[in-house]
């Protein structure tokens, strides 16, 4: 299965729907990534973009869309309800499935320094990717809005950012990180005063003694008051608990609750959760919900659709993609199930009790190597693809040669990452099947060495597409520290398959 990331960038711009047209269309000229929301406040005049694809796809189409947003917005010209530091605010990622957290920082990482150098735009990180503490916060960097960063960058070491110049431009800075989930939701009350959305705001929000994982701001908008909030974490803070603190402070005020209002999209067990709440279900399971079901069922490998010789297919297509790293990551992926089934085979027989503890955690190890080479197998050909769009992009003037050329070394060093990743899996799967090659059970002893030698074939695969990605560089150094970390893990792998042919001989006899 492919990595799936979603992003959510905030674009200082509403008023203008062209622009946002503009914007947009840069988003979706990236293959692999779908643009699912749009989102425009006039009184914030501000626009809320959601789109999700693979990891290279999305990390692409951000880059797109701050570029054109620096083009088109001019904070100098900007007024709006809403705080802002950038024509580009904040860009978020967020894994949906088949990512973490950690992927999530890297990309943004990686896209922080690209923007910082190729569009001289200051670069802050927040979040999971906070580069300094005090920065998690997004509030904290945006203290004072752009206004205030225009004065004290360059003059108080604090402003300093992670990325880019240490000076504003019309485009102002961009804030980039990586974070869990977020909900963007709105409570109106039935009255026109500001003063009680405010006191509610401050009563409801985590930084001034209310409620954990939400941030909150008192708003007026259309002769309304309204509570502006973020959940940033609705399984620790469910919606319908929010919902009913403001309910009980706006009681306090002799007010009501109007309506509410979602700015963006929300998950659905957000919102099953809700319902559970308001309707006091009672042994509710969310696999009940017969949409997850069916999408349960056809995400199922086993199903048809998921079957190995689909992807062999694929494979065989007279196509660019998926090629040898994406045959590579599906080798290893294939090794690692083999391990995860002789663990599986050692658990729970009275001859193996010993190593029982052992082989319940390589089965755990294996399992989400499998699931991790899987999702390696579309992140590669997805990676290939970008790499391909960049040698399209425009030349025609001196500056667009620089900012192809820099985006071809960006996608090109994107492209070897990933079987440099899927080497350094390939090579924990091969210590964890000599493992169980050494101590499980002894009539699987041939099923882990086949995992060791799939595991192999994965290495020796990723390690000529990272080799052949780097030699593509006509300045190589920056592909150097990739290359030797390939060439270590070939040694431990050396090491690795030296004392398998000694196991080979002592438990399986050849």
């Amino acid at each position: 299965m492919t990595q799936l990331i979603e992003c959510i960038p905030n674009f200082s711009e509403a008023r203008r729907p062209e622009v946002v047209d503009q914007i947009a269309a840069a988003i979706q000229s990236v293959a692999d990534v779908k643009l699912l929301d749009r989102s425009s406040d006039l009184d914030h005049n501000r626009t809320v973009l959601t789109f999700a694809g693979t990891a290279a796809g999305v990390e692409e189409a951000a880059f797109r869309a701050i570029q054109k947003a620096a083009e088109l917005i001019d904070l100098d010209q900007h007024t709006g309800e809403h705080p802002r530091l950038g024509a580009a605010d904040v860009v978020p990622f967020v894994p949906l499935s088949g990512a973490t957290t950690e992927d999530c920082v890297a990309i943004a990482k990686r896209l922080g320094e690209r923007v910082g150098s190729e569009l001289q735009i200051p670069v802050y990180l927040y979040e999971a990717a906070a580069a300094r503490p005090e920065r998690t916060n997004l509030e904290n960097i945006r203290r004072g809005q752009y206004e205030a960063l225009k004065e004290e960058m360059g003059v108080k070491p604090e402003r300093d950012p992670d990325f880019g110049p240490n000076k504003v431009g019309k485009a102002g800075a961009t804030v980039i990180g990586a974070r869990n989930p977020l909900i963007a939701f709105n409570v109106y009350l039935t009255t026109d005063d500001q003063e009680i959305a405010k006191k509610i705001a401050k009563a409801i929000r985590h930084s001034s003694g209310g409620l954990r994982y939400v941030k909150g701001s008192g708003f007026l908008v259309d002769g309304r008051a309204q509570v502006s909030m973020n959940l940033t974490n609705f399984r620790e803070t469910p919606i319908a608990r929010v919902v009913e603190f403001i309910r009980r402070e706006a009681r306090r005020y002799g007010v009501g609750i109007h309506h509410s209002e979602l700015v963006g999209l929300i998950p659905q067990e957000a919102l099953v959760d809700a319902a559970v709440w308001y309707t006091q279900l009672d042994g509710f399971d969310k696999s009940q919900v017969l949409e997850s079901r069916l999408f349960s069922a056809q995400s199922d490998p086993s199903a048809p659709n998921g079957r190995p010789s689909s992807f062999t297919e694929e494979l065989a297509a007279p196509t660019p993609t998926p090629g040898g790293g994406s045959a590579g990551a599906f080798a290893g992926a294939m090794g690692a199930a083999l391990t995860a089934m002789v663990a599986g085979l050692t658990i729970g027989r009275k001859k193996y009790a010993a190593v029982e503890a052992e082989m319940q955690a390589i089965r755990v190890m294996a399992e989400s190597l499998r699931k991790e080479l899987g999702q390696a197998v579309g992140d590669d050909a997805a990676s290939f693809e970008v790499l391909m769009a960049t040698f399209k992009l425009p030349k025609d003037t001196e500056e667009q040669k620089l900012a192809r050329e820099a985006a071809i070394v960006q996608a090109t060093l994107n492209a070897a990452h990933i079987p440099l990743h899927v080497s350094e899996m390939a090579v924990k799967v091969m210590g964890l099947a000599l493992k169980c090659a050494r101590d499980g059970n002894i009539n699987t002893v041939s099923d882990a060495m086949s995992g060791f030698a799939m595991s192999r074939a994965a290495l020796t695969a990723a390690g000529y597409n990272v080799r052949i990605n780097i030699n593509s560089l006509a300045d190589k150094s920056p592909g150097e520290k990739m290359l030797a970390e390939l060439a270590e893990l070939e040694k431990q792998a050396d090491r690795l398959e030296e004392e398998i042919r000694k196991t080979m001989k002592e438990r399986g006899g050849i």
